[in-house]
């Protein structure tokens, strides 16, 4: 079935196997950025480095891509395994270096001392070691004890063993123990690693068909888009929903993967009980409308019987009458259940509550058509003319490449990103949101202005006001904002390094601290600078990590926002 699975979508192998595979390797902007924190940390002498993301996220892969990049002088010892005691944890790190020790171990110190003189000697040969933990949330306390006292193997100018704990969120809950709270002092740098956004989860499932050997597009767009909302960004999951839709499509002799071939691969892997939020969403507004429908029709029938019973009653008695009430044809008389007009005509309806400013009327489309509309929708460089235009910046249409190639061009950079509105908030800056249109359809809208519970959206050079909760039908949390970077080389600033960049980082931080000193200080991203840098991640709630990246660079810049930088809260015209 596997070989014939191939052939018949023109692929020279399964391009979704779950076996790693170098070949295969998709580094995304957040694997590049844990994986600098990983190379980062190595180069620090001593402490732990800590990576931590959900199963499938892409831990092990992140490890294979360290390991091929470490320098030559780099020993490594590799831990799979790490559900054993402390002498069995201390025999594999031995085995791992290649270090001899007794053949039946009993003795803590004894492995410690023959791992200690391995050190020192590979100290003085000029080679570094570093040991990796994968799967470190099964680490007993007793182990990361042990792990904590092997730190203190040192010379008197730098540490002889530097650690790498690889594991699930479990891990970071594990080291924020009072107990092992002199471990979690000695972490160093730390990454947690985010499932892909949407146009991750697009260039993943593209890259790996072109590996195995499909050119033209095999999943159509909206596919795509279902695979990233069942799979929730996971790579591994990716995988999974991705084999069994071409499984599936196999089977029914198809050439190309929609959207319900995925949603049905979907089910088939998750179970039909694990919907996704918008059927959820879809399957309560059904629940509520069908109590309403049935609570409706109680008070039909209930007043049905009470009218009949009124009516009756009446008719036994006809000399009763209310006093109280004006004459049926009464000027201002208001009408009885079941009465009508002595003309025969139902009395009128009550008067529809008058349109004003505080009760606008539906002059706009609902989203969900909006989006519907090829017309009205647009394309991608419409989106991201809207943000150039906000900008000030010329847009022009290139004959070949993405809204993201034409920004570049005009000095300006793209982030692909995943938050909430309240992130947005923060952030403050215009943004291109990534929307689900009908049956999937991806579009993008360009959100220019955003007040209390309700955004603009800009849809091929239109403004459109929505409530947010409407756009929440249809946004999953991806976005793309655009922003001016600083003028500088690095996109990533790490301590040691010096130079021009080095220098702009420290004027901004001086600038931002309100310091005013003639001597700017050393071109060196040194410890103090390095310390300043963390209180202002700290400031900006970012990652404390002393890494100057694209979202440290970002609050920098719009610390002190300069004029011409549009904003959400008061648009640019």
């Amino acid at each position: 079935m596997r070989v014939m699975y191939t052939a018949h979508f023109g692929l020279t192998e399964p391009p979704f196997s779950l076996t790693p595979n170098p070949r295969y390797l998709y580094m995304s902007e957040r694997h590049r950025e844990g994986l600098a924190h990983l190379l980062y940390g190595i180069r620090q002498s001593g402490g732990f480095v800590q990576l931590t993301g959900e199963v499938g996220t892409g831990k092990t892969t992140l490890c294979r891509c360290l390991l091929e990049q470490l320098p030559s002088e780099v020993d490594v010892a590799l831990v799979l395994n790490p559900r054993v005691t402390v002498i069995e944890f201390l025999a594999t790190l031995c085995d791992e270096l290649h270090i001899v020790y007794p053949a039946e171990p009993t003795s803590v110190k004894a492995l410690v001392d023959a791992l200690h003189a391995y050190l020192l000697d590979a100290h003085a040969r000029g080679r570094r070691t570093v040991l990796i933990i994968d799967e470190a949330q099964n680490l007993s306390a007793e182990v990361l004890e042990q792990i904590r006292l092997l730190t203190n193997l040192e010379t008197v100018a730098e540490k002889l063993l530097q650690i790498i704990l690889i594991g699930q969120p479990e891990l970071t809950r594990l080291l924020a123990g009072p107990q092992l709270r002199q471990l979690a002092q000695r972490v160093t740098a730390r990454y947690h690693l985010l499932p892909f956004c949407v146009s991750d989860s697009i260039a993943y499932i593209r890259h790996r068909l072109r590996v195995a050997g499909r050119g033209g597009e095999l999943f159509t767009w909206a596919a795509m888009r279902w695979v990233h909302r069942l799979s929730g960004g996971v790579p591994r999951l990716i995988n999974v929903i991705c084999d069994r839709a071409l499984l599936g499509a196999y089977a029914h002799d198809l050439r190309r993967i929609d959207s319900a071939i995925v949603r049905r691969a979907g089910r088939e892997v998750r179970g039909p009980a694990l919907w996704d939020g918008r059927q959820r969403r879809l399957a309560w507004i059904a629940g509520v409308t069908a109590l309403g429908i049935a609570g409706a029709g109680l008070v039909v029938l209930g007043t049905s019987a009470w009218i009949s019973l009124r009516q009756t009653h009446q008719a036994d008695s006809p000399v009763q009458t209310d006093r109280r009430a004006a004459p049926a044809g009464a000027v201002g008389a208001k009408p009885r259940a079941g009465e009508i007009t002595p003309a025969g005509a139902p009395r009128p309806e009550p008067a529809r509550p008058v349109v004003s400013a505080a009760n606008p009327a539906p002059d706009r489309p609902q989203l969900a058509d909006l989006l519907g509309n090829p017309a009205a929708r647009g394309d991608d460089h419409a989106a991201f003319a809207s943000l150039a235009s906000l900008w000030r910046v010329d847009y022009r249409i290139p004959s070949s490449g993405l809204g993201c190639d034409a920004v570049r061009s005009a000095g300006l950079q793209c982030l692909f990103r995943s938050g909430n509105w309240n992130r947005l908030r923060r952030l403050d800056l215009p943004v291109i949101l990534e929307l689900s249109g009908p049956a999937g359809a991806r579009c993008r809208a360009a959100l220019v202005s955003l007040e209390g519970e309700r955004a603009t959206l800009a849809v091929d050079g239109k403004a459109y006001t929505y409530p947010l909760e409407e756009i929440d039908q249809v946004w999953d949390g991806s976005f793309i904002f655009v922003w001016k970077a600083p003028p500088i080389r690095s996109r990533l600033i790490t301590r040691g390094m010096q130079g021009a960049d080095v220098a702009w980082l420290r004027a901004k931080i001086d600038a931002l601290e309100g310091r005013t000193s003639e001597d700017p200080g050393p071109a060196v991203y040194d410890a103090s600078l390095e310390r300043r840098v963390v209180a202002f991640q700290r400031s900006r709630a970012l990652t404390p990590d002393g890494l100057v990246g694209d979202e440290t660079l970002l609050q920098l810049t719009l610390a002190s926002r300069e004029p011409g930088v549009p904003s959400l809260s008061s648009r640019v015209p």
